[in-house]
């Protein structure tokens, strides 16, 4: 059911069954679990890919990568796009090598065999010396299901697979808000990992390591006396789980707690936040709880008038608060008012103790407005064009909280190699963990979700 369009109200999703799975460390480094994995699940979900402003013109191609297969996704004269298995039908050759290009024929370089954008084969040479008769016409690239939402490309190696907006549930609903398609990407940081997929999956199902990771919290902390721009107690934070297996949580924002100085006084960044929607810290000296709502009402108020026109969609809380969103299997997002996390990991083609990372940042982009945008790597001018970085893990930074991440999943996948590991011990607020590896196992055991609804 569609959520009514009511900016103060977001709606409940329901409860969920969650098991009582282990969670054993082999899930993590067995090469027989990650064939079985991809067979049956990685092949039977819907996958987010590349950004449709990749794509302006017909002819225009990306490239991606899952596990051991290559993806083409190619924009068609009538303005779609259509997905292809990147592998020419002769001998099993890959047509493309490059992330992204153009073409008016994809020319295979064995034997060039020439596919048109929509898939289909022109031109092959010798064409009659084929037992067969001529390929041409009878041969087209093996297409995969392919629909766009939120200015992404999504796949489905499935040729019976439910509609994207079933497979997505309430987060198309929520997403639909926030005109996605229009945002432009800042930042674009991949690297290889050495951790299984999931390691980097279950940490951002949780937020119980947000304090220790992330804020320096120790077994001494007050942890409301942390300096952050969100409030991490799991007792106030919204924790949802889909009946697709999406998961949503949601942490108050918009104050940072301890974000004063000795005498009360509000200090950077918030102080700067505020002064941007005309809010005066100085009214809130020794009351920073208080600026989560001022800050809400002022964007509400002043957002339209300076081109956000998403603003008068999107809830209250949505103009501070942490909207964190996990869609089964491999993507993680943080969405907030005006900027998109893109979190992903995509299995390595080979072993099960690597994957490909992917720390993206996506933003409006008001033609008024003038500010620079903030992203997980700091400041960037708003007209910059941003190039997709790729690099071996430790290179480079791939942003101060994301680089804290990476070191632990490298240690815990070490750990999930060692007999004495049992298997986890979870708290409730680690619950959505449980549920992802449960709704694994039931893809792998054939228990696929019928229209929109759970395995069971």
């Amino acid at each position: 059911m569609a959520e009514a369009q009511d900016t103060n109200i977001i709606a409940s999703w329901p409860q969920q069954q969650l098991g009582d799975h282990s969670i054993s460390g082999n899930r993590y480094t067995s090469r027989e679990f990650a064939d079985q994995e991809f067979e049956n699940m990685w092949t039977k979900v819907w996958l987010l890919l590349g950004h449709e402003a990749e794509l302006p013109n017909p002819g225009d191609w990306q490239r991606e990568d899952v596990g051991p297969e290559s993806f083409l996704m190619v924009r068609q004269k009538d303005g779609g796009v259509k997905a292809f298995y990147n592998v020419c039908q002769h001998r099993g050759n890959p047509l493309v090598s490059d992330e992204k290009g153009h073409v008016k024929r994809f020319v295979c370089r064995y034997h060039s065999w020439a596919f048109t954008p929509d898939g289909e084969l022109n031109f092959a040479p010798d064409a009659d010396d084929f037992p067969e008769g001529n390929p041409c016409g009878k041969v087209r690239l093996e297409e995969v299901a392919c629909e766009t939402f939120a200015g992404f490309v999504w796949i489905n190696m499935d040729t019976n697979c439910v509609s994207l907006k079933e497979y997505l549930g309430p987060i198309w609903e929520d997403w639909s808000r926030y005109d996605l398609h229009t945002w432009k990407r800042y930042a674009a940081k991949t690297t290889t990992l050495p951790c299984n997929w999931k390691v980097v999956l279950d940490n951002f199902n949780e937020s119980y390591h947000v304090p220790t990771v992330h804020m320096a919290a120790t077994p001494a902390t007050k942890r409301n006396q942390i300096i952050g721009g969100v409030n991490t107690n799991y007792r106030e934070t919204r924790f949802d789980l889909s009946d697709e297996g999406h998961n949503r949580m949601v942490m108050e924002g918009g104050y940072g707690v301890g974000s004063t100085d000795k005498e009360g006084n509000i200090i950077e960044p918030l102080a700067s936040q505020l002064q941007q929607w005309g809010i005066d810290p100085a009214e809130y000296k020794g009351r920073p709880e208080e600026t989560r709502i001022a800050l809400q009402k002022a964007k509400r108020k002043l957002g339209p008038e300076r081109g956000y026109s998403h603003y008068e969609k999107i809830h209250d809380e949505a103009f501070t608060d942490a909207f964190h969103y996990t869609l089964f299997p491999n993507f993680a997002v943080s969405v907030w008012a005006d900027g998109f996390h893109f979190l992903r990991a995509r299995p390595h083609p080979t072993d099960p103790e690597q994957c490909i990372f992917d720390n993206w940042w996506y933003a409006s982009q008001p033609h008024s407005e003038t500010a620079p945008v903030s992203t997980t790597v700091g400041l960037v001018d708003r007209d910059a064009e941003v190039e997709h970085e790729v690099f071996n893990v430790g290179e480079q930074s791939m942003g101060k909280t994301i680089d804290e991440d990476i070191a632990v999943f490298t240690r815990q996948q070490t750990g999930f190699r060692s007999r004495g590991f049992k298997g986890v011990y979870l708290s409730n607020q680690e619950s959505r963990i449980r549920r992802y590896h449960k709704l694994i196992d039931d893809y792998i055991d054939g228990k696929l979700p019928a229209k929109g609804k759970p395995a069971t």
